[in-house]
């Protein structure tokens, strides 16, 4: 049997028992400790998260990249692998990280290709190759940011072959409501910023949205499902710029902006 690397894979949940099991699974024949860092579940997450050998460390949630960074500190291995829970490692990006440990990692940093399956199958174009730093020695990189993250590495970040599989919604009815809840959540970040809305925001950011996914991107290749994505990006950017100006306008009317 193959010895396992010297490698500890951190994976953020809440409630996600329709998830957590592939994920760990995906990297349970590589890594020699997993951690789920959970905020409170109250589904079968924990459970099934230790049966499959993961170790489960709770932390109030405290924002995604927090999260992550406080299992990076808490691992025990030099190098860390981030996924999500609703993400798995393909055999091919599985095979990609074991051959970077010869016996170790040339590079501080790595890159991975994130993949969505959406309305049945991978998307093959749009949000393709959705490049994210998620293999890197401890040391020499740290998560920031509120809602989003950003790595910030310090050395020099390489690729890795193979994709990471990324299974973002449940439905569209679900993909929506993470635009709700994402544009409101940004909107308040931007806000607190000092950043505020125009009407060119809410006409042209949407626009351009859609271009760059539609078009540049070439989601269109995608057919149907490309147009659908690439119509939601549109809208996640609208509905942030809007909630924006709604917080700008209660700013001025305060209790008297929606008369209920």
């Amino acid at each position: 049997m193959r010895e396992k690397l010297p490698l500890s894979v951190v994976i953020v949940a809440k409630d996600e028992e329709k998830t957590i099991g592939r994920a760990i699974d995906s990297v349970k024949n590589i890594a020699s400790e997993i951690l789920v860092i959970d905020s409170g579940s109250t589904d079968n997450t924990v459970k099934i998260s230790e049966e499959k050998g993961a170790k489960v460390i709770f932390n109030k949630w405290q924002g995604y990249p927090k999260q992550v960074q406080y299992g990076i500190d808490k691992a025990r291995n030099e190098y860390i692998l981030v996924i999500d829970a609703d993400e798995e490692v393909s055999k091919e990006l599985e095979k990609s990280i074991l051959e970077t440990f010869n016996p170790y990692p040339e590079l501080p940093c790595y890159k991975v290709a994130r993949k969505t399956f959406y309305l049945g199958k991978f998307l093959e174009h749009t949000w393709y190759p959705e490049w994210r730093i998620r293999l890197f020695r401890k040391d020499k990189a740290h998560y920031q940011g509120y809602l989003h993250e950003t790595v910030v590495c310090k050395g020099k970040i390489g690729k890795l072959k193979g994709d990471l599989y990324h299974y973002s919604f449940k439905s569209l009815k679900h993909q929506f409501q993470k635009a709700f809840s994402y544009g409101e959540i940004t909107a308040k970040e931007m806000f607190r910023r000092g950043k505020r809305a125009s009407l060119k925001h809410l006409i042209f950011n949407p626009l351009w949205s859609f271009i760059k996914v539609y078009f540049l991107q070439k989601g269109f290749l995608d057919g149907k499902r490309g147009f659908i994505a690439s119509s939601y990006v549109a809208f996640s950017t609208f509905i942030k710029y809007a909630f924006l100006y709604e917080l700008q306008l209660k700013e001025k009317y305060r209790k008297d902006l929606w008369k209920r």
